[in-house]
């Protein structure tokens, strides 16, 4: 265990604790050595090494900072977390806070967490088990083919996939390819309202959890245009967190030349969440002038008349 305090300096103290010398050290305590900072005297205690039975029952490592000076108080910003077995910090397992410690002797000057940490992360006696990893094998899925019931044929492309995954992901697909549909029966669909890369990159999607770009690390992405596409793909198969992940790609790149686009894209696609957004950029009155004069506000108020008078009633004009 580490913990880091920030006062007119900061510092780093590393703790280790044996369990294995605490195993029924229930109601106990073990405490650092005296550490000097700022002028001021600290001791990192941990409480109930095995766990507080009338608190936590036992189930919970405590972790307080002692203010060991007597002379004044001390604003400090404790912070503590878990080192994992490879030393590094655990990002799990961490807690901040800042308190004013008072000095030696008095009621404020410890603060920290009874329920820090369960005990059987930090027990050298527990088994370890490894992060989830459902994701990583539904991708392989996808990239082997194997076990495909179905196959999707769009712009002459073949998208081989399994009914069920499709199914527990998205209501629509669950009514087409499980439901009484026509559909239901066939072993390969064509659909002629979507483009290939988008269709893919719903389906890995469905499949992973992972918007275009973000399993490759990649900062840049698809242009804004393929989120549109990918936000419309969202609407029709009852994606709802693909589509508020394409709303916020979307929001994040908007700007005076896009912002008509994508609040077209918003009121098409019934994106409340993003046309709400978009209005309030344009309720900036810099941004409303520069954004009024491009063709996509043109081609916004052209398509959706109405928009027009929620600016305005947004924007104050008359």
């Amino acid at each position: 265990m580490s913990a880091r305090m920030f006062d007119s300096c900061s510092f780093t103290h590393q703790f280790k604790i044996n369990l294995a010398e605490t195993k029924d050290a229930i109601g106990h305590f073990v405490c650092s050595d005296e550490i000097s900072a700022g002028g001021h005297l600290w001791k990192i205690v941990c409480y109930y090494p095995r766990g507080d039975r009338e608190v936590n029952k036992g189930d919970y490592l405590s972790v307080f900072l002692h203010h060991e000076s007597e002379s004044k108080d001390a604003k400090a910003i404790f912070e503590a977390f878990v080192m994992d077995r490879d030393g590094a910090p655990s990002s799990s397992h961490r807690k901040r806070c800042v308190h004013v410690y008072t000095p030696k002797g008095s009621k404020e000057n410890n603060w920290g967490w009874t329920k820090f940490v369960e005990r059987g992360v930090v027990d050298d006696e527990s088994i370890e088990v490894p992060p989830s990893n459902i994701v990583s094998h539904l991708g392989t899925l996808l990239d082997s083919k194997d076990g495909s019931d179905v196959s999707f044929v769009v712009g002459g492309e073949e998208f081989p996939a399994h009914r069920a995954v499709l199914a527990a992901r998205s209501p629509v697909f669950k009514a087409q390819l499980l439901g009484s549909m026509a559909d239901a029966k066939m072993e390969s669909i064509t659909l002629h309202d979507i483009a290939p890369a988008t269709f893919k990159a719903m389906l890995r999607f469905i499949y992973t959890d992972d918007l275009p770009g973000d399993e490759d690390g990649d900062d840049e992405g698809p242009p804004t245009e393929a989120f549109q596409d990918l936000l419309a793909a969202a609407d029709r198969y009852a994606l709802d967190r693909l589509k508020l992940l394409c709303a916020r790609k979307l929001w994040d790149d908007v700007s005076t030349d896009r912002v008509g686009a994508t609040l077209a894209c918003a009121e098409t696609y019934n994106c409340l969440e993003l046309k709400d957004k978009c209005i309030d950029f344009f309720a900036d009155e810099k941004n409303f002038k520069e954004a009024v004069l491009t063709d996509g506000f043109v081609e916004l108020v052209q398509k959706f008349p109405s928009i027009l008078a929620e600016l305005r009633v947004k924007v104050g004009v008359a």
